[in-house]
């Protein structure tokens, strides 16, 4: 029986595995965006062994232009920026990360009861919601980071709390317009418990748009991230972060010293498009190719 439950799970995962494969590969923009995605996430798991310097140690003159032995040049300290960009991808993508899971977990969670059940709670949760809604991202963002201190994780959950809203509004949305369809009712007429109707019957349908909400969520969170690091709110020095060291290097763009803003704006600018590539993508395949 085990073995039997074993053997069920893994050509499921498979299948699972080989569908998406067939998506990425069938739909330029995806594939696009994910190798973008994917050379950024090795960066981060692998920057012990890509980086040629420690991203907080002085290991040349100050201000070296891009060359050979500093292949993205030295900052006003001598530290190498290159390094820095490689250990500053941590940041970034594990801040994003833990901010969408959040707001994707908690933002479908509240759309799926408030939407199922209705009445006073469905009234209560959306009054809640719009009220989060009608601040401005990013400073609602910032107030968020500010209150709760600077720090990644703090960061992750001021960003977080910005796009519950969005994910609760479309999941809302998407419930309503399910729960009355005649094999809902059936399904209720039957005495189904109502935890495995909308497992079974209404969350599957709402996985798709979901999908485009997740990867376009991303973009923004990244750029989110970016301006919070940017005003100090995430990494403190020495560590590095995208945000930061874009920051640090606004004063020196003038002078000469291009590299030190170039690269890690580069960086945030590419993460952001390589999410909104996939977001796309996902966005063209549900709709039967038609966009």
């Amino acid at each position: 029986m085990l073995e039997l439950f074993k053997s069920n799970v893994a050509g499921k995962a498979s299948r699972a595995l080989l569908n998406a494969s067939r998506i990425i590969l069938g739909n330029k923009y995806i594939l696009a965006g994910f190798i973008i995605v994917l050379v950024f996430v090795l960066m981060a798991i692998l920057a012990d062994f890509i980086a040629p310097y420690s991203p907080i140690e002085i290991v040349g003159p100050v201000l070296q232009p891009p060359s050979q032995k500093y292949l993205m040049g030295t900052d006003n300290l001598g530290r190498d920026v290159f390094s820095r960009t490689i250990y500053g991808s941590r940041v970034v993508l594990l801040t994003t990360a833990i901010a969408i899971a959040l707001s994707g977990a908690i933002g479908t969670l509240l759309g799926l009861i408030s939407g199922y059940i209705g009445g006073a709670l469905d009234r209560v949760f959306s009054f809640i919601m719009d009220s989060i809604y009608a601040f401005p991202s990013l400073i609602l963002a910032i107030a968020l980071s500010v209150a709760l201190g600077p720090s990644p994780i703090n960061a992750a959950i001021a960003i977080a709390v910005v796009y519950i809203p969005t994910y609760f509004r479309m999941v809302r949305g998407q419930v309503l317009s399910i729960k009355n369809e005649p094999y809902i009712e059936i399904a209720r007429a039957l005495g189904i418990p109502s935890t495995r109707i909308v497992t079974r019957h209404i969350l599957p349908h709402v996985g798709r748009t979901l999908m485009v909400v997740f990867s376009m969520n991303s973009a923004d969170a990244i750029l989110t991230e970016a301006a919070l690091s940017f005003i100090g709110l995430t990494v403190q020095p020495p560590q590095p972060d995208w945000g930061f060291d874009l920051y640090k290097g606004r004063g020196f763009i003038l002078t000469g010293y291009w590299w030190m803003m170039v690269f890690p704006g580069f960086c945030i600018t590419l993460l952001a498009v390589g999410f909104a590539l996939i977001s796309e993508g996902v966005s063209t395949v549900i709709s039967g190719g038609k966009r």
